[in-house]
């Protein structure tokens, strides 16, 4: 399964304006890590993601969105994983 994570992570980075992306299990573990995702950051993203799941609990979990002047975070899980996608402004 390592070997298939860190394919989805190298393809994720080939992305253009993509600076990092990060996994994590349903408690907050990091799976894998690249680019300026920080492994500390996992358990945050993971509250995040089930904190906007609870808005409307009976459907499919939403992609949460962060975004500064200059970058942007989006978050997605997946089943007990959870992803985040690092990317710059175009």
């Amino acid at each position: 399964m390592e070997k298939e994570l860190d394919k989805v992570v190298e393809e994720i980075m080939s992305t253009p304006n993509v600076s990092g992306c990060l996994v994590a299990d349903h408690q907050g573990l990091c799976l894998a890590s690249k680019g300026t995702a920080h492994v500390d950051s996992a358990g945050l993203i993971v509250a995040i993601s089930e904190q906007a799941s609870k808005i409307q609990p009976y459907v499919k979990p939403p992609t949460v969105c962060l975004e500064t002047d200059d970058k942007i975070c989006l978050i997605q899980r997946h089943g007990t994983i959870t992803g985040a996608v690092f990317k710059q402004k175009a």
